[in-house]
């Protein structure tokens, strides 16, 4: 059975996915507990390294901890941030400095809960932020990687703040290393998404397909390669440096 190209399945609504950034088993393995029987979806990072391999477009909110083995929590936040601007982040904090809180902030966190804190005020606050975000957080139609934005409703792509034109099969399979952003993409996931599970031919339409990507992709911004090759494997969508300047 023929599989219709990525881009135009329609996806039904669901469930807010929080990412659940904690290092500690007890504290991670309650919040998954509690969010799922709240009815969210939960991803559970228990340090910076998984949390930045786990972001994604598909995180409504993030729930970040600031005291992790691995990375200074205001440094995920401002990484974090940068590679979702529009994922609020929820930090929380044993440090309840008003100076400490101001930096999280400034690092692009969104609100704070300080340690200990109450189930009911964590709810209410994971409800508020995702009001805030607006109606387009119960769907997957504009997708932010950095300085691409994509419309897939419109099916128009901007690149720092500029519109370009792609060829149909162009936007599909950029839509698709967009998604998954970060991550390895196959040769046999690309054409099976954005042509069909049932291409016979070669896939060196895939290859002519990504030149023209990156050389349209590279007109416009500083950014520089945006999508990797991964010999024998596909190609990934890089996402932001740490050095990249926020947009």
């Amino acid at each position: 059975m023929k599989r219709t190209p990525y881009p135009h399945t329609v996806t039904p609504r669901r469930p807010h996915n929080v990412l659940i950034v904690e290092d500690d088993d007890g504290i991670g393995s309650g919040l998954v507990r509690a969010l799922t029987g709240e009815g969210y979806t939960t991803t559970w990072a228990p340090d910076a390294a998984d949390a930045l391999r786990q972001a994604s477009a598909d995180i409504d909110l993030i729930l970040l901890d600031l005291g992790l083995p691995d990375m200074d929590g205001v440094e995920l936040c401002r990484r974090l941030h940068q590679i979702s601007p529009r994922t609020p982040i929820l930090v929380l904090t044993a440090r309840s400095s008003e100076t400490d809180i101001v930096v999280g902030l400034d690092a692009g966190a969104d609100d704070y809960l300080v340690k200990p804190f109450r189930l009911a005020e964590l709810l209410a606050r994971l409800r508020a932020l995702i009001r805030r975000r607006g109606p387009d957080s119960d769907d997957e139609s504009t997708l932010s990687v950095g300085d691409l934005l994509i419309d897939t409703d419109a099916r128009r792509v901007h690149v720092a703040g500029i519109e370009i034109d792609l060829r149909p099969k162009e936007f599909d399979l950029l839509v698709l290393l967009a998604r998954n952003a970060g991550k390895a993409v196959t040769r046999e996931q690309a054409m099976s998404d954005v042509w069909d599970e049932h291409w016979f031919g070669s896939t060196k339409t895939l290859d002519v397909h990504i030149a023209a990507l990156r050389q349209r992709l590279g007109e416009h911004g500083p950014q520089g390669s945006r999508i990797t090759t991964l010999r024998g494997v596909g190609y990934r969508y890089e996402l932001p440096s740490r050095d990249e300047p926020e947009r």
